[in-house]
């Protein structure tokens, strides 16, 4: 099951790999119709509508991947959208909406399936996050990072509760992918308003807009990645996607362990006496 609210990209791609390798796929986007445009009649595909920010549909969407296959193996949480700009620019509505699609989308979908998944006391819970959940830098991705932090934190605390009823979960940490994520259609910018940031605004715009249709990582290479992992017995629990996903997981843990040793002393004597 694959869930994707955009016209193309990763989730187009998962849905190619899975169906490629033999899988039955549900695929999902808001109008089901652009699905059948893309892939036409198929047995082993079933199309359905969903906004992953309405835990209703999400409840349908599992219903009917259930009637039609019998069983959710794998769920894919891969709906995308960028609330660009900096943080004082940013409208709360804005900011809001990027949480309730990159974090309250996959809640809303995982609430769905789980009990699906306790049923069988199997399946994989695959959330698509960003290399900007490991260490967010640069300008006008805080909103976008914090919902990918929330979202990871989200996982990684709900992967203990799950893994007695066989539930594994993986993170996928992408960095720069030629989807459609910097595209018009998926990326709002924020409206310049403080002139303490206009410039910053201004370059920031150029290099995201130059950026789009040029970055380096082949979405139908990860696709097919992702259908491998998913297959193996032991998924991981997170998947550095990308030459540029593998320095930011270095370079996070090369930073963790400065901190850590920064104030070795003061961080360690803090206990009560009598402890």
């Amino acid at each position: 099951m694959a869930g994707d609210r955009r016209r193309s990209g990763l989730g187009i791609d998962i849905v190619k790999a899975a169906l490629g390798a033999g899988h039955a796929v549900v695929a999902t986007a808001r109008n089901p119709e652009t699905l059948a445009a893309v892939f036409g009649e198929h047995e082993h595909l079933l199309a359905v509508a969903l906004d992953v920010t309405d835990p209703s549909a999400a409840s349908a969407a599992v219903t009917a991947a259930v009637q039609r296959f019998g069983r959710v193996d794998v769920l894919v949480n891969n709906a995308g959208s960028f609330q660009a700009g900096f943080f004082e620019e940013m409208p709360p509505e804005a900011f809001r909406a990027q949480f309730e699609t990159t974090f309250f989308g996959p809640v809303n979908l995982i609430r769905a399936v789980l009990p699906q998944l306790r049923a069988q006391r199997s399946g994989l819970l695959m959330t698509i996050s960003s290399t900007a959940g490991i260490a967010a830098s640069g300008d006008f991705v805080t909103a976008y990072a914090a919902s990918k932090f929330a979202v990871e934190g989200f996982i990684e605390a709900l992967s203990t509760e799950v893994a007695p009823f066989g539930i594994r979960t993986m993170l996928v940490e992408p960095g720069f992918f030629r989807t459609e994520l910097l595209s018009p259609h998926s990326t709002q910018y924020a409206a310049p308003s403080i002139a303490d940031y206009a410039p910053r605004t201004a370059a920031t715009i150029e290099a995201w807009q130059g950026m789009d249709g040029a970055q380096g990582g082949d979405p139908a290479k990860l696709a097919a990645a992702l259908v491998e992992l998913a297959g193996t017995p032991e998924p991981p629990a997170r998947f550095a996607a990308g030459a540029d996903a593998v320095d930011a997981f270095k370079a996070k843990a090369h930073t963790l362990l400065a901190q850590a040793d920064a104030h070795h002393a003061l961080s360690t004597n803090l206990a009560h006496t009598d402890s």
